[in-house]
């Protein structure tokens, strides 16, 4: 079993921590058995409700009976996994088969455009469990925004899984799931399914928490969240609604709350995905420079990570199950890419990779809000100013041909809420383009296929909850 490079984390199992090495030459066991736990999660992940067994799970990962016996046990100590039954076997007793408890954890996805913040909370599962959406102003300065997104942090916890300023959820008695040990130490990744709720409510400011470490404890259910807003899919079978009147905990009270593993969080670029912190936004040059990645964590006391918006949707379309190298264009209140080249998000060196908005494709064109003129994002956003959604995903379709040019990828996913209103219009457009490019090639395999990205217009947020949840089944960045 291999990984890939870029966003993922490495090659495969190593049975019996062979060849392994540590700073100093010896086998480095904390970083082996990391990575040959997500091996394990992630399998548990894909198996679902069914379950896998241990020798199943032996034969797909390379590693011992004995090593998996070992992982499993602990993965179950810490509440991580659970018996599923039984299944016949060809000889011999009936096989115990085993399944992830996507209960035990959680993690919050923040997506920050440039006029609405959207948050959800996510189980291990990559499940919605609770979501909240407000208008936002990304120009209204630093304190206004993380004041924002610190709001909506309390509420989804408050909400989803009524945590009380204690810190104790008023859900977490009876049959919760047991304590979730090491879980923010491993690698890995899940897949992102749909639910829908309502706009949030204001919320007063909390002071600010400091950095404690995560601690492990039991995870309160999943659910309890308002009805789903119109249009939007419904939330899973069997969730509670909230209670009434439930209060926003304090900031720092987060950090206690069992299994939160954290907060990620997508805006527009450009920014340094690694140090979390800010460059000249495009539309908003006063963010330059701005640690957003080490404000969040110390308002909430929570572990941060902070990527472009495309970025965050191109992880969560590939640990969803989205396969090979595409390119995922996001066109809303602006325009970029993400890529994911042989199954890992592509970032570039200083993530500047995906500023798909910003290639000139008319010299001496409209100013752009990037300072240039003639970009591929002043074109479109003109022409859907206009109500020229054909000309839109002409251009659209123009800049994706470039890049299947370039990049020689699979496919191109549409995305963001200008696709979100009009899907077909863009998917024909712009399907038009790449049929075009194919027939003047003469290429024995046809055009880029186009379609719309699942997800809908929440993708980034979900997206942004991976950027959590990945890496601990060997999906994503450690």
């Amino acid at each position: 079993m291999k990984r890939s490079s870029g966003g993922g984390t490495g090659t495969g199992a190593v049975p019996g921590g062979a060849g392994v090495l540590g700073a100093g030459g010896g086998a480095n066991l904390l970083a082996l058995r990391s990575h040959n736990t997500a091996l394990v999660l992630d399998l548990l992940r894909t198996a679902g409700a069914g379950g896998i067994s241990r020798l199943e799970l032996a034969e797909r990962t390379g590693l011992t009976p004995q090593a998996v016996s070992k992982i499993t046990a602990r993965l179950r100590e810490d509440g991580l996994a659970t018996e599923a039954g039984r299944r016949a076997s060809t000889g011999g007793k009936p096989r115990t088969v085993l399944r992830l408890v996507p209960e035990a954890g959680h993690a919050i996805g923040v997506h920050l455009d440039r006029d609405e913040l959207r948050a959800v909370l996510v189980d291990l599962d990559g499940a919605v469990v609770g979501e909240r959406r407000s208008a936002l102003d990304l120009g209204a300065g630093a304190p206004a925004v993380v004041e924002a997104v610190a709001r909506a942090a309390r509420e989804l916890v408050a909400g989803a899984l009524g945590v009380t300023e204690g810190g104790v959820s008023s859900r977490s008695a009876g049959g919760a799931p047991p304590v979730l040990g090491g879980l923010t130490q491993l690698s890995g990744g899940t897949p992102a399914p749909s639910g829908g709720f309502p706009l949030s409510s204001g919320g007063t400011p909390a002071p600010s928490g400091g950095l404690p470490q995560l601690s492990g404890g039991t995870p309160a259910p999943s659910g309890g969240f308002p009805p789903p807003s119109p249009g939007a899919a419904p939330p899973s079978p069997g969730a509670a609604p909230p209670s009434p009147g439930t209060p926003s905990p304090p900031d720092g009270v987060l950090a206690a709350v069992p299994g939160l593993l954290g907060l990620g969080v997508a805006l527009p670029g450009p920014l340094d995905h690694v140090r979390g912190v800010l460059h000249r936004v495009t539309g908003f040059p006063e963010w330059d420079g701005f640690p957003l990645r080490d404000a969040l964590a110390r308002r909430l006391g929570l572990p941060v990570v902070v990527d472009k918006d495309t970025n965050a949707a191109a992880l969560g379309l590939a640990v969803g199950g989205e396969g090979g190298s595409f390119a995922y264009l996001h066109l809303g209140t602006g325009l970029g890419a993400g890529l994911v080249i042989g199954g890992g998000v592509h970032r570039g060196a200083r993530t500047g990779a995906g500023e798909f908005g910003h290639q000139v494709i008319q010299l001496d064109g409209p100013p752009c809000t990037c300072g240039a003129r003639g970009c591929t994002e002043a074109l479109c956003l003109a022409a859907v100013a206009r109500g020229d959604l054909a000309e839109a995903a002409r251009v659209l379709g123009t800049g994706a041909a470039n890049l299947a040019g370039l990049l020689d990828i699979d496919l191109v996913l549409l995305g963001g809420r200008t696709v979100a209103a009009a899907p077909e219009a863009f998917v024909h457009g712009v399907g038009a383009v790449l049929d075009a490019r194919a027939r003047r090639e003469g290429g024995q395999d046809g055009a880029v296929p186009v379609r719309v990205a699942p997800g809908g217009t929440r993708g980034v947020a979900e997206g942004a909850a991976q950027l959590l949840l990945a890496p601990l089944f060997g999906r994503g960045d450690a």
